[in-house]
């Protein structure tokens, strides 16, 4: 079916629309369990989306109708390209800018700031995604991570060969919640979108959600006379072309000076560090030819950056979870762009050393590409600072080690730092245990590398460090307010998800449960019994090694620096297990064990619903265990249930038997 120029644009967004509602849907159902849409408005979205794709030929790389592998491979194949990647001229000069337009029609766009790459299509399907390079002649084949972009056609409608031009980047807005489960490695969009790009593993880049922006069009059965009608062509065939504004030949230079000045990095989703003007002619900006380094036809903007002046007042340490410890310059407050700013990062040992810093020294920062505070240099340079010796989470001295990038780093080097505990914090704050929501890897990481957390119990005091932790990078007021509610939320906790939150090595969520009901949701009861030696292995699916090391938990003083201040900040409440009134459902009171992935039910969800009917569930299949209840990839479970006659059910056959 041939679709007209416009209403392809409509389509696709459209489609763009559906998508987006329907991957919101399958987070919201798979994930966290919370259906947003019923089973009949999801059908009929992704019946609408379906339908588009076949009317229009066009499959977008985050579409549900599509499932992207997972490629990994062992190493990036070179590749030549059919062109050389020229790069643009460069100025700081708007003036040169006008200069450059002269009389002719030109194209504004955004400079986007991530990693240049070249996607090859034949037959109206992507061939092959291609690095720039170093110089511009041979980069690197990266198809298996470009497949996992959030918007790359997969399938367009055009069936002449072509290539596109773009650049692989990261919004503002993703990399923030991205950097944060990367325990903040990544200072810019750019570096994280450069090195998810070149992953061997395509599932690891998959979960960075890159964007692909094109900007070019490279074919000689397609490319028309204007610039134009060659960024229409491509919005035809479903890419997401980088914003631009047309400026016609009689636009006087006042005009022009405005346009670029709208720019503003600010307002823009994306990271960018500058703009392009390039002539709207085609034919013409071929004619002038290229040097070795840049094409004439285009020539780029960068951004001057605005120096301000203010005083050095010292740094801040904090250690991560791998013990390196990380450096921010502070600085007395200025005002840079509306905004007060009084803290830079410092990315290494070398750069610190650098910059010869004292106490009160003259100091001058900016911001890079108008967005990230950086120190730009120290005119006083009295060299009388001295960076503090110790953890700022554990006390200890700090050593200076090489990194293998040939970089000085501060690490604390004690085992037992807090800082190293980050992964304990995590699962202590996971939704099936204490559901703490906002409390990331990467936000753990920050408030217990600043020394502000220690222990369990220091979640509970995050209010007397609200004015630090909201001029913290990823922080402010809201986010700040929306974490303090979850953590009061969360003071009110069941025994069985308490437990499950410690760590305590296979003790875990069904453990917890076990414990919750024989010690009746009591944890001086629980504790109790273990200070009377109470044998474990009488409770059903507790064996020796769970005893074992329930005792040896209990008695690790380290450990119980980290949980006793807990119990003082908590209170314990009753496990709500409201059991059907029908006591004649098949599943009363049987022991029942549910093992794979369940179409309808998530793990926590069947055991909520096992206990609903008055079943006992379990996580280990025994002899006693009456039925199995078997999803997608069941392993040893299944072979054991087998060899012991134990009834097993599809998740058909459950609802079945709930149905008769």
């Amino acid at each position: 079916m041939h679709v007209c120029a416009n209403q392809q644009e409509i389509s696709r967004n459209r489609m763009l629309e559906l998508i987006q509602k329907l991957n919101e849907a399958n987070l919201a159902y798979y994930r966290d369990d919370r259906p947003i849409l019923t089973d009949r408005e999801y059908d009929s979205l992704l019946e609408e989306l379906q339908k588009l794709e076949a009317e229009t030929g066009l499959i977008l790389s985050n579409s549900p109708t599509q499932k992207v592998s997972g490629e990994i491979l062992e190493e990036l194949t070179p590749v030549r390209h059919t062109r050389p990647m020229l790069s643009a001229d460069k100025t700081k000069s708007i003036d040169d800018l006008v200069r450059f337009a002269g009389t002719q029609s030109v194209l504004l766009s955004w400079k986007m700031d991530g990693l240049t790459l070249v996607l090859r299509y034949e037959n109206g399907k992507l061939k092959q995604a291609i690095t720039r390079g170093r110089d511009g002649i041979i980069g690197e084949d990266v198809t298996h991570t470009v497949r996992t972009f959030l918007n790359v056609p997969l399938l367009i409608p055009t069936k002449e060969s072509f290539e596109v031009r773009g650049e692989g980047v990261i919004s503002w807005k993703n990399f923030e919640k991205v950097n944060l489960n990367l325990n903040g490695d990544y200072t810019h969009p750019r570096n994280l979108a450069a090195g998810s790009v070149r992953k061997l593993d395509a599932s690891e880049a998959k979960k960075r959600m890159l964007e692909f922006w094109a900007f070019d069009l490279v074919s000689d059965e397609l490319e028309p006379y204007s610039k134009r009608k060659q960024l229409t062509i491509l919005k035809n065939n479903g890419f997401s072309v980088v914003p631009y504004l047309y400026l016609d030949g009689r636009q006087n230079k006042q005009l022009l000076k405005a346009a670029i000045r709208a720019f503003q990095p600010k307002n823009f989703a994306y990271p960018a560090d500058g703009v392009i003007l390039e002539y709207d002619d085609i034919v013409y900006g071929k004619s002038l030819g290229a040097t070795g380094h840049h094409e004439n036809r285009l020539i780029a903007l960068k951004w001057q950056d605005e120096l301000f002046e203010t005083h050095f007042t010292g740094v801040e340490l904090a250690t991560t979870r791998t013990g390196m410890v990380s450096i921010t310059g502070l600085f007395e407050p200025v005002n840079m762009d509306g905004a007060m700013v009084s803290r830079a990062y410092l990315h290494n040992l070398d750069i610190f050393d650098e910059f010869q810093f004292g106490i009160g020294d003259t100091i001058k920062v900016y911001k890079s590409n108008m967005i990230i505070p950086q120190i730009a240099e120290n005119v006083t340079m009295s060299n009388t600072y001295s960076l503090p010796k110790n953890c700022p989470c554990c006390g200890k001295p700090l050593v200076v080690k090489k990194t293998t990038g040939g970089t000085r780093q501060l690490f604390c080097e004690n085992p037992h730092c807090t800082a190293k505990l980050v992964q304990k914090f995590v699962h202590f704050c996971e939704k099936t245990r204490m559901n703490i929501e906002g409390l990331s890897a990467g936000t753990l990481e920050k408030l217990i590398g600043h020394g502000w957390v220690h222990n369990f119990g220091d979640l509970y005091e995050l209010k007397q460090h609200r004015d630090e932790i909201i001029q913290t990078e990823g922080f402010g007021e809201k986010s700040f307010e929306r974490l303090q509610a979850s953590i009061e939320k969360s003071r009110h906790c069941t025994l069985a998800k308490f437990i499950a939150g410690l760590g305590i090595p296979m003790v875990g969520r069904h453990a917890g449960r076990d414990l919750d009901r024989y010690f009746h949701g009591s944890w001086e009861a629980f504790e109790k019994a273990i200070q009377d030696e109470f044998d474990f292995t009488q409770l059903p699916d507790f064996g020796q090694t769970m005893h074992n090391n329930l005792y040896a938990w209990y008695a690790d003083e380290e450990e119980a620096k980290l949980w006793r201040p807990l119990l003082e900040k908590i209170e314990f409440t009753k496990e709500n297990e409201q059991m059907n009134t029908n006591t004649n459902n098949p599943f009363y009171g049987k022991t029942v064990v549910a093992t794979g992935k369940l179409e309808h039910y998530t793990r926590d969800g069947i055991q909520s619903k096992l206990l609903e009917l008055g079943a006992k569930p379990t996580n280990s299949v025994t002899k006693n265990t009456d039925y199995l209840i078997v999803g997608e990839k069941a392993g040893s479970k299944l072979t054991k249930a087998q060899q012991l006659g134990i009834q097993t059910l599809t998740e058909q056959d459950f609802e079945d038997m709930l149905a008769e």
